[in-house]
């Protein structure tokens, strides 16, 4: 039994985010299906689909990235009983793909290796643009927000998140995750030919984390909020303290550490 490291890209536009879905089309589905032709039917990562077949395999993604968000670097790992080398895997899986998903790396990891439990931290961008016109090109991949903000008095609430924080006030509603500590390495506010983005490192994030501060930050930015009050939400622990959750097209894993 092998177990293979992918890295993963793809534009989220048409999916229901990672995670199979019982009532949408899941990224974790398509590659799942691509994959299991290769795998050994009947074995111990394979099991039944929608339809009852044999031999689809599980994938492990690092994050369940949300319906509509992108990934430039996203890892999923899977157990496997073949021995095709890891560019032969690479190669399969992208003419199986639809071109909306690319596999851009394939590697044998060290056994026991899973993808979303021995994650270290992860870094999202997000991308506002603020031009009076959207380019038709970046609809899919931007939040089109024409608003002047302020954008020193962004970067000074987004350092407010900097460090280890209670995010409760971050976190979506409908979500059983109980410890909502976390800790954020930066919050860099850049600016550059009308667009703003919001680059977020940290350990790990809560379901919608990064579009509830980057909703916050937009609101801070538009004299909606003060810079003080981000240190008021965090204190608060309350959903309701906090701003908007900015659209998920805007929003795209760029990487996982490990």
């Amino acid at each position: 039994m092998r177990t293979l490291k992918l890295t993963l890209a793809y534009d989220g536009t048409a999916y229901a985010g990672w995670q199979r879905q019982q009532n949408g089309l899941a990224i974790q589905q398509v590659i799942e299906e691509a994959l299991a032709p290769m795998t050994t039917r009947g074995g111990a990562e394979a099991r039944r689909d929608a339809e009852g077949r044999r031999g689809v395999p599980t994938i492990a993604g690092a994050g369940r990235t949300d319906a509509g968000v992108h990934a430039l670097g996203q890892v999923a790992s899977v157990h496997v009983e073949f021995d095709y080398a890891p560019s032969a895997v690479q190669r399969a899986l992208n003419i199986r793909l639809p071109a909306d998903i690319r596999v851009v790396g394939v590697v044998d990891a060290t056994p026991g290796f899973h993808a979303q439990y021995h994650a270290r931290g992860k870094t999202y961008r997000y991308r506002i643009a603020t031009m009076p016109v959207q380019s038709p090109f970046d609809r899919w991949f931007v939040w089109h927000a024409p608003m002047p903000r302020d954008l020193d008095a962004m970067r000074r609430a987004a350092a407010l998140c900097v460090g280890t924080h209670d995010f409760a006030s971050f976190q979506g509603r409908g979500t059983s995750v109980t410890g909502t500590v976390r800790t954020l390495a930066r919050c860099d506010v850049r600016e550059h030919a009308g667009e703003i983005t919001v680059e977020v490192e940290g350990d790990g994030f809560l379901r919608h984390m990064v579009r509830i501060i980057v909703g916050t930050l937009s609101e801070i930015g538009a004299g909606v909020r003060s810079v003080d009050s981000m240190a008021a939400m965090i204190e608060a622990r309350d959903r309701s303290s906090a701003g908007l959750t900015a659209p998920a097209s805007g929003l795209t894993l760029l990487s996982v550490r490990y």
